[in-house]
């Protein structure tokens, strides 16, 4: 029997539609979280051990005799939509590879699930189905999607199987392309599936996604539950800051009748409509992250400045917890990423140990942001190449460009913080340890993340705690603008996003800070 030639490729967006500056082809050229936009065989040397979908498929495919053929791989980090040139140019790149491999038994897309670009709301939707048209029905085509993918009933049309991850922070990236693996082996042997597309009826902010708590703890058992009943049950929990009709959870289910692949399906969101009111979709408001701060703890603590996530599309230089702290006088801090060039600049040209006034932040226009100025000592300064260490990300090298770290001088709070060139999420402690600053060392730790960050923190950390500070990528559904949403926001027993309502600007008159402040 001959060997069967798969083609694989990846082109990943996550979209937030109201965020600031747009991805195009530069963007998913550059190296930054992930590597660079690679070709051919450097789609597997270059992702070699690394935990992506593209990795996992590669290696579990290989190992059950397939010829893999590699046409492109790229990504760029979140940001507002996608430019029709790049788009264009990348599903080009894509049908170009895939012609010019001659003749294919299959197709492996590594896809994020939430793509909108200046045309198109569904990008993943639309991959799928010029992918479907260039290979025709009877070329299997099996696609992975990230935990936060709105799937629409056109992705589940074109894709013969869609596997999702299963775990926020996203640990299982390569076991869910690997996963895809057995699922080809079947079609190619001729069996098929029918599968069933539902939506779950409400939104959940990312902050309420952990699968490490209840009840996505308790949900994400369902598909291995279902695996030993000959169901393939994937589920999705959607990315809110992707605004188009489809955004939203959801879940397909995969199995030999139609009946059973809709029960399973069916279980699954009443399910979700049965554990509604469990979600938490709390926040600390600045005030109490302040407070927080100042209390005493065994262990550091983790305040998570979720909604300014360069993961989530967010700029990454907001302030606006920064001059809390500085306000609040807090002691003992550390905080990244910020994404901030100028100051990062201005710090190498200063050199190490010396004092330079910068302008902390806010340099992406977003509107109503101001930048935080103050003097600063430089403590360190590096070139940006960090390698990953945690769980999520290891065997992995972000690029972040002319990097600095800062110590705040000449106020009462004790912060310290790190600035970067090229915008990245703050999810793991080589983010800090790679120049020479180390986490546990601190009784606050501030990131600039929503989730991800649990994996490599939470060892470390004696609680955990969301603020709700303003930022591009709004975890407070209520405040997002939407225009094409088509579900309800969760209710949550009457819990409102966040704890408690805001009293105030936050000054040292403020009643509940005067008692702190000396």
């Amino acid at each position: 029997m001959a060997t069967k030639r798969i083609v694989i490729a990846g082109f990943q967006h996550e979209t937030n539609c109201f965020g600031v500056t747009k991805a195009g082809l530069p963007e998913f050229e550059m190296a930054d979280s992930w590597p660079g936009m690679l070709f051919g065989p450097e789609v597997i040397s270059e992702t070699d051990g690394i935990n992506l979908p593209i990795a996992g498929f590669a290696k579990a495919a290989a190992a059950a005799g397939f010829e893999v053929v590699p046409i492109l791989w790229c990504s760029a980090e979140p940001s507002a939509h996608v430019t029709d040139h790049a788009f264009e140019t990348v599903c080009g790149m894509l049908l170009d590879g895939t012609r010019d491999a001659g003749h294919i038994d299959g197709v492996y897309l590594d896809l994020h699930g939430a793509m909108v670009t200046e045309s198109i709301s569904d990008g993943e939707g639309e991959i799928l189905r010029r992918v479907r048209e260039f290979v025709g029905p009877g070329v299997p085509v099996v696609a992975s999607l990230d935990l936060h993918a709105n799937v629409s009933s056109q992705m589940v049309e074109h894709a013969d199987y869609l596997s999702i991850f299963r775990t926020y922070p996203h640990l299982d990236m390569a076991e869910t392309g690997a996963r895809c693996v057995p699922v080809l082996k079947h079609l190619l042997a001729g069996g098929t599936f029918y599968k069933t597309f539902q939506p779950v009826p409400y939104l959940i902010p990312l902050h309420a996604q952990h699968t490490g708590s209840a009840p996505f703890n308790e949900i994400y058992k369902l598909p291995v539950e279902f695996e030993q009943k000959d169901v393939l049950a994937e589920i999705a929990l959607g990315f809110t800051s992707a605004d188009f009709p489809d955004t939203g959870p959801s879940c397909v289910a995969y199995a030999a009748t139609a009946r059973k692949a809709a029960a399973a399906a069916a279980h699954i969101v009443d399910i979700f409509r049965a554990r509604e009111a469990d979600l938490d979709c709390s926040m600390l408001s600045l005030e109490e992250a302040v407070l927080t701060s100042r209390q005493k703890w065994e262990k550091p603590i983790v305040l998570a400045d979720v909604q300014d996530n360069a993961g989530a599309g967010g700029t990454s230089d907001t302030t606006g917890l920064l001059a809390a702290l500085i306000e609040g006088g807090a002691k003992n801090v550390l905080m990244g990423l910020f994404h901030d060039p100028e100051s990062a600049r201005q710090a190498h040209e200063a050199g190490e140990g010396a004092l330079v006034k910068l302008a902390i932040g806010a340099k992406s226009d977003l509107a109503g942001h101001v930048p935080v100025k103050a003097e600063f000592e430089v403590l360190a300064l590096g070139n940006g190449t960090c390698r990953y260490i945690g769980e999520m990300y290891g065997g992995g090298v972000a690029t972040l460009g002319k990097t600095a770290a800062l110590r705040l001088v000449g106020h009462e709070a004790e912060i310290d913080l790190i600035v970067t060139s090229v915008r990245n999420q703050c999810l793991d402690r080589a983010h800090f340890t790679h120049i020479g600053l180390n986490p546990t060392s601190y009784s606050v730790i501030c990131v600039k993340s929503t989730t991800h960050f649990r994996a490599d923190f939470e060892p470390i950390a004696g609680d955990i705690f969301p603020v709700s500070s303003p930022g591009a990528f709004l975890c407070d559904l209520e405040k997002v603008p939407y225009n094409c949403i088509t579900r309800r926001l969760p209710y949550t027993g009457g819990a409102s996003f966040s704890q408690h309502k805001d009293i105030g600007p936050l000054n040292s008159e403020h009643p509940i800070l005067k008692a702190l402040l000396p």
